[in-house]
């Protein structure tokens, strides 16, 4: 059963393509979620690629948010992050993150796989996660490779300056990934481990336009597992996929959840 874009669709409407989807979830063995940017800007963190409002619009990412970028210019780096630095620290989990919370203790989610760095999931209270990104809650020395928690560093990044290592004095960088670096190994493998065990592939917030994570729902599909896309915008996958719902996560799926658990969110 597919349905399309479920605001125009007759044969699938809304409610009905919601159900759709809970079934889907019910009858899995293996369910995995995928997220990305759209589950947090409810939280108020902005998304990256949105048309008319995502940062890299606004900004080149090549200047500002890679490793080499970092490298030559680490004031240009923070002045770009800075504002987001505070949203970051400062956002709270949304009824998504918590609906997807619900689902795992319910068992019928065995892991998240994030490109986010917020944190949210695990402040939300899901215990599985697998943030392919990296996140924002520790940085690292670039000298000595000392970690310390960001929260130390947040002071001196909210007054304008660089954050130095307390040891070395090296700039210190947050432990997420910036483009033109390796994806963190271990949480890579991870994913691909329970991808290739999935049975459901939940993309929830993602418009699948990054790999290695956009490869992920390809690779279920391959082994006859089953997609819920649930996005505002279309995806690459949206062929694929049993259920493609095209709205806002945070308006779905605490319904899904209302239909799987009979809670309310």
């Amino acid at each position: 059963m597919k349905v399309k874009t479920v605001q125009t669709t007759n044969e699938y409407p809304l409610p009905e393509a919601i159900a759709h989807a809970a079934e889907i979830l019910q009858a899995s063995h293996y369910a995995v979620a995928l997220t990305g940017a759209g589950i947090s800007t409810a939280s108020g963190i902005p998304d990256f690629r949105s048309p008319g409002s995502g940062m890299w619009e606004r900004y080149n990412p090549m200047e500002v948010a890679s490793i080499q970028a970092f490298r030559l210019s680490p004031e240009k780096f923070y002045a770009w992050i800075r504002p987001l630095a505070n949203l970051l620290w400062t956002a709270r989990p949304n009824v998504g993150h918590e609906a997807l919370t619900v689902l795992e203790a319910a068992g019928y989610l065995k892991v998240i796989i994030t490109q986010n760095i917020d944190g949210l999931h695990q402040t939300s209270g899901t215990h599985e996660v697998l943030e392919l990104h990296g996140h924002f809650r520790e940085a690292t020395c670039v000298r000595c490779y000392r970690s310390v928690p960001s929260g130390t560093l947040m002071p001196t990044v909210l007054a304008g300056s660089v954050p130095r290592c307390p040891v070395c004095g090296g700039v210190m960088k947050p432990d997420a990934i910036l483009f033109g670096e390796q994806l963190p190994i271990r949480v890579l493998n991870a994913a691909i481990a329970h991808i290739r065990r999935a049975d459901v592939l939940l993309v929830a917030g993602s418009s699948l336009e990054v790999m290695p994570a956009a490869q992920l729902p390809l690779e279920v599909h391959e082994r006859g597992g089953r997609l819920i896309v649930i996005n505002l915008t279309s995806t690459y996958v949206d062929e694929l996929a049993d259920i493609v719902i095209h709205a806002d996560v945070t308006d779905v799926l605490p319904r899904i959840v209302q239909y799987v658990t009979g809670r309310s969110l």
